[in-house]
């Protein structure tokens, strides 16, 4: 007989969330390892004392956090899900019937936070990744990435026609005002009185729509006076130190701003001509299949430790190369959290002399690429001519001098010029060059940094950096990419997509700090839900690594594995080996010991979640001992070692727990 199955809409009554959402679910998992609270006193200077409650700083940051874990792209959408979904309304700590935020609020909020909230919840997720051993700190590692915007190249117009545009427009409204502003003038010709709660931009233009009228201005609260240099510096250098900071341009206090003023020879941007009427920082970036797309730069500063930690996020115009905000995000990375890096690999868009320079003045190693122009033609290279540092001049292969020329340098490069008589008469002259005027060189005023780092390139540490390079940052773009979004900005403005570059960035630390946490999720692909709860002791199997000792017990999870070890009284370090191979007997010395003890060799081979076995195996050390202990339980639960192996019973993986 079918069944069917009518509609019951009963209300329900003494169901709690606490029932209905899944102990091992992964919001439970994620309230648990990482408290949020320090969020309310980054946010408490924004918020008046009294007044209604405002909307929970909490709140809003696990929302966010929800976003980037689910993917999400819209607010709307955001809030559509969070209605729908019992655990997350059980995160945010809402109730079924208890309405939920709208999602304006969420865009006023951020508004209300700007970009330094979101920068410092970034950083105090660093310091919990570092607080808890993640942070390496000796290497170093920067690259970009391009970001497209969420904006049409259509949207672009001429900025001249655009910002007459917003002249024109905000102009009849100041027209306006100051005719209102001189029809509301008190009797004794001072300006009205503002609101209290006027912001500065509001007093200003109320002062200055007043037209000639010479009154006295509105009293303003002083802005925050910026954090002076230490009292005990120099006078002189503290003026020079003042002097160099007011002039230099702070790509993070800019929150990734270009200085257009600044223009390098007949160069001209792309971004000085046109503008998006859509997002006007965003600017022509090109494609990697071809085609032009308004974009950002993304900019990252990661760890050479093994958990990969994002140390630094910022985000500028497309049009902005990686190399230039670079030295501001490995200031501020060093001193923030104190490291003492030996060590900065970048490609070669990184090798310029200014950040060769600065990185070599503070004794790091700058592994980077730098061009060889000697190759770009036929005649003889820099490097085919030699430099004499006494005398200051080179010496070409055929023995002549090229002396100094003042009159063809630069502020960053001093020009060598031979005499063209000399020249001409040299036998070598067909492989040097085709001037009549003699041979030029020309010679950076740094050019002993750049040959201290060419000298780099044949040492093993640099190539051992370069190979690392390749698969430490592009990895977390792709991830960024593939699972959170990144390929497109869903927010506009600068500010804005830093503050969602911040909240990526920091949750893809939160990924790694919750899996050293224990966070419920399977740690490894072929590995189980928990990880290791204790450190590994002399008492049970002295291992090359805690992270196979993590994945030996991890594998005592398996489904495949429960019916086999039940039975055992003690499961204190599962193994999985094959015992053919466990007979090859080795000699080694222990670190906590002077002398040396036999030890065996087993080879521990994991196997997936469908039984087949994994490519990797790993090798543990056992003891005399303990090695005995394992096989006599091999004995009692399969039979002798032999029988086995004349049965032809050990081409599948056995299965053995150790007791203390």
């Amino acid at each position: 007989m079918m069944g069917t199955k009518a509609r019951n809409t009963a209300p329900l009554s003494n169901i709690s969330l606490e029932d209905l959402v899944p102990q091992d679910h992964l919001y439970r998992h994620l309230d648990q390892k990482l408290d949020l609270s320090f969020v309310r006193e980054f946010v408490q200077e924004t918020y008046a004392q009294g007044g209604r409650p405002s909307i929970d700083p909490m709140v809003f940051f696990k929302l966010q956090l929800v976003m980037f874990f689910e993917g999400i792209r819209s607010e709307r959408e955001l809030m559509r899900q969070a209605a729908d979904r019992l655990s997350v309304l059980w995160y945010l700590g809402y109730n079924l019937k208890e309405p939920l935020p709208d999602h304006s609020s969420l865009t006023r909020i951020r508004i209300r936070y700007g970009v330094e909230v979101f920068r410092r919840f970034f950083e105090t997720v660093v310091d919990q990744c570092q607080q808890a051993g993640l942070v390496w700190g000796k290497e170093l590692y920067a690259d970009a990435t391009k970001v497209q915007a969420n904006a049409a190249v259509s949207s672009l117009k001429p900025r001249f026609a655009v910002e007459a545009h917003l002249e024109n427009l905000f102009a009849s409204g100041r027209t306006q005002e100051q005719t209102d502003d001189l029809d509301g003038l008190q009797g004794d010709g001072s300006p009205p009185d503002l609101p209290p709660l006027a912001s500065p931009e509001q007093t200003s233009l109320a002062e200055t729509s007043l037209g000639e009228r010479h009154v006295e201005p509105v009293e303003q609260e002083e802005p925050p006076v910026p954090r002076q240099l230490h009292p005990s510096l120099d006078v002189a250098l503290h003026e020079a130190l003042t002097k160099v900071n007011s002039a230099r341009h702070d790509w993070i206090e800019r929150v990734g701003e270009p200085n257009r003023a600044i223009t390098r020879g007949n160069y001209q941007r792309m971004a000085d001509f046109q503008v998006s009427t859509t997002d006007p920082d965003a600017t022509l970036m090109q494609g990697k299949g071809g085609g032009s797309h308004l974009g950002y730069h993304t900019h990252y500063i990661v760890d050479g430790g093994k958990a990969r930690i994002i140390l630094a996020a910022l985000v500028t115009p497309s049009e902005v190369m990686e190399n230039q905000p670079v030295l501001d995000l490995l200031w501020r990375t060093r001193f923030r959290w104190k490291l003492h890096p030996r060590q900065f690999t970048g490609d070669t868009t990184y090798g310029t002399a200014e950040n060769i320079v600065a990185l070599e003045e503070q004794q790091i190693r700058a592994y980077v690429p730098l061009p060889d122009f000697d190759k770009r033609t036929e005649f003889f290279g820099q490097r085919d001519f030699r430099y004499d540092a006494e005398q200051d001049v080179y010496i070409c292969p055929n023995g002549a001098e090229l002396h100094y020329a003042a009159s063809g340098s630069t502020e960053d490069y001093r020009l060598y010029w031979a005499k063209a008589k000399v020249c001409n008469a040299c036998p070598l002259k067909a492989q040097c060059t085709t001037s009549s005027r003699g041979r030029r060189l020309s010679r950076h005023v740094d050019e002993d940094y750049l040959e201290r780092v060419r000298t780099y390139h044949t040492t093993e540490p640099y190539k051992k950096a370069m190979r690392k390079r390749s698969v430490w940052v592009e990895p977390l773009f792709a991830e960024g990419k593939q699972w959170h979004g990144m390929r497109r900005y869903r927010l506009r403005r600068l500010w804005r997509v830093n503050c969602e570059a911040l909240i990526r960035a920091a949750g893809q630390n939160l990924k790694r700090l919750l899996k050293k946490r224990g966070w419920g999720r399977r740690p490894w692909p072929e590995g189980a839900a928990n990880a290791l709860s204790e450190p590994s002791s002399e008492e049970l199997i002295p291992l090359h690594a805690p992270s196979l000792t993590e994945k030996a017990l991890a594998y005592g999870e398996k489904v495949r594995m429960k019916d086999l070890l039940k039975p055992l009284p003690v499961l204190d370090i599962p193994l999985v080996f094959a015992p053919s191979l466990a007979r090859r007997r080795v000699s080694s010395f222990h670190e906590d010991s002077t002398d040396s003890r036999p030890l065996w060799l087993a080879r521990c081979i994991f196997l997936d979640k469908a039984g087949i076995r994994d490519r990797t195996s790993w090798y543990l050390s056992l003891s005399d001992n303990l090695f005995k202990r394992v096989f006599q339980q091999a004995e009692h639960l399969y039979g002798t070692f032999s029988e086995q192996e004349n049965k032809g019973l050990l081409s599948e993986p056995t299965s053995i727990s150790v007791k203390k």
